[in-house]
């Protein structure tokens, strides 16, 4: 498809990159003169009609967008088969190739390029349009560090790194980044964009992700349930408050999330500004926020309140005389003297007046009088305590409270989770504190798993934070199907309560029964009776076991097996056959050795045929081929010419073959001084006599009895 036009405006130039569902080209856009980039969907991908048009309406929903941190998109069309879009040519890289290049990223870099994403995610979540696919591979930098997101909304399911489920609705995203209610089917908001962030942020501070596993279905799971990772801020020397955010963002819960990317990009900037101030995290609650952390996400939880305003006198003013006729302890009317005297005593009266006043206000206007500011408190601690001894102390010191009742996965029933204010934080008297006690387990609806199998149910009880245990039945069901839950469907549980679960282990199993030494008809049989079957795997020869006799079994007798199921046995076809050798037109000789190195047993049978050379095998029963019994007997019909054969000048051993191949025998060796030493000088009867087969002649040899010597030219040679 290079150096080609589509619709005879975009030119393609060079492949630039690819991915199960489409390949991306450079190119040049022939109009305007710009350089784009050009993703032209796969063959395969473009003959489903569906989708297809999945990929025109959300390319034409991601090309409304127009950020500086979002790929722009700028035309989609068709030229043939070809289904393509034209976007944005970014020169850099993506953020993954970064992270493989570069391991871990700086921590201000990786706030710089977090910020940026946020930008662009809180822009096209003012457009109603969701990502749902964040990664490091969606995520380019440019060469001047500008950072842009791409591929929103394209369809992404035939990725190799992408996870699709149907149950209770499609899900898309790439298994590794994509957010707990996402892996669920649940409805998405831009908090699972914001979850997809978290687990990218986490991956440039740390060079790894957060979640890994030998398939896509296992790291889903561990999205789902799994604890919530937390960045070693030690080791890795990451600020405590970007480590704070990180956590916030991967919360499973999408309520104990940010609620925004502004508002992402604002703790980030301060955290930036403020790299000590961290997001206080309850730990009671599997890390997730309190309630104040939650409203103001990098401010410290712990603060001073302000001094309280001074309380009012608790008297109106009155006149100083009444007052002072008061303070004397005289409830009548006060006397004016017009005398000295009594000028004087008047004096002395007011004056005894004012210094109680004095001393009156003084006492009265210290903290804890009743004309001052209430006394101080330091709030003791009651994390951990029970509600009764919560209250205790908390009246003990002056103070009210308020119980807000919380499940907690850690935190027993009727103790308190946390505080606010917390311990330690001074507070003026009769002050009210928030006591937040655990209700216990968080309850979960049980969902019934009646029919499911075995490996779906412990999946989706675990899943919904449940134990499930199995109990095993013999049942006609299919082996692992779930036949009863306990307690039933329907059942609200604290979570990690234990649902017993009722599995099949199919039917009874039946006992193999002994068969060895039976017949094959017998064993066949026997074992249908108890609803298993016979396979014969191999018939092997014997000496000592019958023809068609069971030989051994597996399994073994005693075994346990499903009905239905198959033993094999090994049958006995008798004694081993062998296959007679074709001995005609040799001679007995070589045929009786032959025959005794098969371990056959011979009978000779002579005839005499003059046509024949002597000694020469005629034919022989059995036939050349039959199969016999090792030690069976093979007679031979060999040739002979009814005549004795002249043998003189023959050594013994030569004449002695001689004859045999003629049908006689060799009778006794009677020894004279004739001829040459070690040789036959004559036979009795004489060679040419008529004499019948089997019968004996005599041979004479030259030399003294004991001590032939057999001449090298009277060497025995083998066959006549």
């Amino acid at each position: 498809m290079i150096e080609r036009n589509l619709s005879d405006r975009y030119r393609l130039e060079g492949r630039i990159g690819q991915g199960g569902m489409a390949v991306v080209y450079a190119g040049t856009d022939t109009v305007l003169r710009r350089r784009v980039a050009i993703k032209v969907l796969r063959p395969h991908l473009a003959a489903d009609a569906d989708f297809v048009q999945r990929f025109y309406s959300e390319a034409h929903h991601a090309a409304k967008l127009s950020h500086p941190n979002v790929v722009n998109i700028y035309d989609v069309g068709r030229e043939g088969d070809d289904y393509f879009i034209v976007m944005e040519l970014v020169e850099g890289a993506t953020l993954a190739e970064m992270i493989e290049h570069d391991g871990r990223l700086p921590e201000n870099v990786a706030i710089d390029y977090a910020t940026q994403i946020c930008s662009g995610l809180a822009y096209a979540h003012r457009q109603g349009l969701l990502h749902r696919d964040i990664k490091p591979g969606n995520i380019l930098v440019t060469k001047d560090d500008v950072v842009k997101l791409s591929d929103f909304g394209i369809a992404r399911a035939v990725s190799t790194q992408t996870m699709t489920m149907t149950a209770p609705g499609m899900v898309m995203g790439s298994v590794f980044y994509i957010s707990p209610e996402q892996a669920q089917g649940h409805e998405l908001h831009e908090t699972s964009d914001l979850y997809s962030l978290g687990i990218v942020l986490y991956q440039m501070l740390s060079g790894k992700l957060p979640y890994g596993g030998d398939s896509p279905i296992t790291v889903a799971l561990k999205h789902v349930s799994g604890p919530v990772p937390s960045l070693d801020i030690d080791e890795l020397a990451v600020s405590p408050a970007l480590a704070a955010i990180v956590r916030t963002l991967m919360q499973k819960d999408p309520a104990d999330r940010f609620t925004s990317a502004g508002d992402v990009a604002k703790a980030l900037r301060e955290a930036r500004d403020h790299p000590s101030a961290a997001t206080p995290f309850d730990a009671e609650r599997d890390g997730a926020l309190s309630a104040v952390a939650a409203t103001a996400p990098l401010r410290r939880l712990r603060e001073i309140p302000p001094p309280p305003k001074p309380r009012p006198s608790r008297y109106p003013d009155r006149p100083v005389v009444q007052a002072a006729a008061d303070a004397d302890g005289d409830g009548g009317d006060v006397v004016v003297a017009h005398s000295g005297g009594g000028r004087r005593a008047l004096v002395a009266v007011l004056g005894l007046a004012l210094l109680a006043a004095v001393a009156a206000g003084y006492y009265s206007s210290r903290p804890g009088g009743w004309l001052g500011a209430p006394l101080q408190v330091t709030v003791a601690s009651v994390v951990g305590q029970s509600l009764d001894a919560a209250q205790r102390v908390l009246d003990a010191q002056n103070l009210r409270y308020t119980v807000v009742q919380t499940p907690s996965n850690t935190v027993p029933a009727n103790h308190v989770i946390r505080q606010n204010p917390s311990a330690r934080s001074p507070v003026p008297g009769r002050s009210l504190v928030t006591l937040y006690v655990s209700s216990g387990l968080p309850v979960v609806g049980l969902i019934d798993v009646r029919h499911y199998s075995s490996d779906d149910a412990q999946r989706y009880l675990r899943e919904a934070k449940l134990v499930p245990k199995l109990l095993g039945v013999f049942n006609d069901a299919a082996p692992g199907t779930v036949l009863a839950q306990r307690p039933a469907p329907g059942t609200s549980l604290p979570i990690r309560s234990t649902v017993v679960l009722t599995v099949s282990k199919g039917p009874q199993p039946v006992s193999v029964p002994e068969l060895t030494a039976m017949t094959l008809s017998n064993a066949t049989n026997l074992l249908h009776e108890r609803h298993l079957e016979i396979d014969v795997g191999e018939r092997d020869p014997s000496d000592d076991i019958p023809p068609n006799e069971v030989m051994s079994q597996s399994p073994a007798s005693g075994s346990s097996l499903a009905p239905g199921s198959t033993v094999t046995v090994r049958i006995s076809s008798g004694p081993a056959q062998f296959a007679v050798p074709d001995l005609t037109g040799q001679t007995l000789g070589n045929a009786l050795g032959t025959l005794q190195d098969a371990g056959f047993r011979t009978n000779i049978e002579y005839v005499v045929d003059a046509n024949s050379d002597s000694g020469t095998i005629l034919k022989q029963n059995p036939g050349a081929g039959t199969q016999v019994r090792r030690d069976a007997t093979v007679t031979l019909s060999v040739a002979v010419t009814g005549l004795v054969p002249d043998v003189s000048g023959k050594a013994p051993s030569d004449a002695r073959t001689l004859l045999q191949n003629a049908g006689y025998k060799v009778g006794n060796i009677a020894y004279t001084q004739e001829g040459t030493e070690g040789t036959v000088v004559r036979t009795e009867p004489a060679a040419g006599t008529d004499l019948h087969p089997g019968e004996t002649v005599m041979l004479f040899v030259s030399g003294v009895n004991g001590d032939v010597t057999t001449p090298p030219s009277a060497a025995p040679s083998g066959s006549p």
